[in-house]
């Protein structure tokens, strides 16, 4: 017999380990996207509050990579909308749909 087999529960834990760090990136995934979401539609209104602060705080580390890219290679500088912003919203969106 082959001792190197593993054992059953062994297996299943592992699956189960899997499927509750595929949850949770789905569920932080899905807050970043709702607070991403948020702050665009706060983006029109001149508010400058605790809440529009904590939206900034939250979806700014998922946006600036992608908008000191877009700097570096001079993309979309003459446009009057955040590009970088959007591409960051469709990033997080094809994420979603990958792990779902």
């Amino acid at each position: 017999t082959c001792k190197f087999l593993v054992k059953e529960d062994t297996v299943v834990n592992i699956a189960v380990v899997l499927f509750v760090f595929k949850s949770t990136v789905c569920v932080l995934l899905s807050a970043i996207q709702l607070a991403m979401t948020l702050r665009a539609i706060f983006s029109w209104f001149p508010l400058d509050n605790k809440f529009t602060h904590f939206l900034n705080v939250v979806t700014e580390p998922v946006v600036y990579p992608i908008r000191k890219l877009f700097y570096k290679m001079n993309w979309f500088a003459g446009l009057p909308i955040d590009m970088s912003f959007m591409v960051a919203f469709l990033l997080v969106s094809v994420l979603l749909l990958i792990l779902a």
